[in-house]
């Protein structure tokens, strides 16, 4: 959420960029660095993210950048 809110907020590519690395700082340990469905994909077919596990990280990854959009379009515009 706090990734798409950033990208949605600022465009600004360096903005982006210190989201992105917060952003793996923080939720890395938890997530391996998933923060984007097509990653979790990527790294369930490397065999680093469990069978079991695929399904809630892209309902997670997707609800949180449709929360994200939300909160721009409704504190930001």
């Amino acid at each position: 959420m706090f990734l798409s809110f950033v990208i949605f907020a600022t465009g600004n590519y360096l903005a982006i960029g210190a989201a992105l690395a917060i952003a793996v700082l923080l939720g890395g340990p938890v997530s391996g660095g998933a923060f984007n469905p097509a990653v979790a994909i990527a790294m369930y077919s490397a065999g680093k993210i469990p069978n079991t596990d695929l399904i809630p990280y892209l309902i997670g990854e997707i609800l949180g950048g449709l929360a994200g959009l939300a909160l721009f379009q409704n504190f930001v515009k």
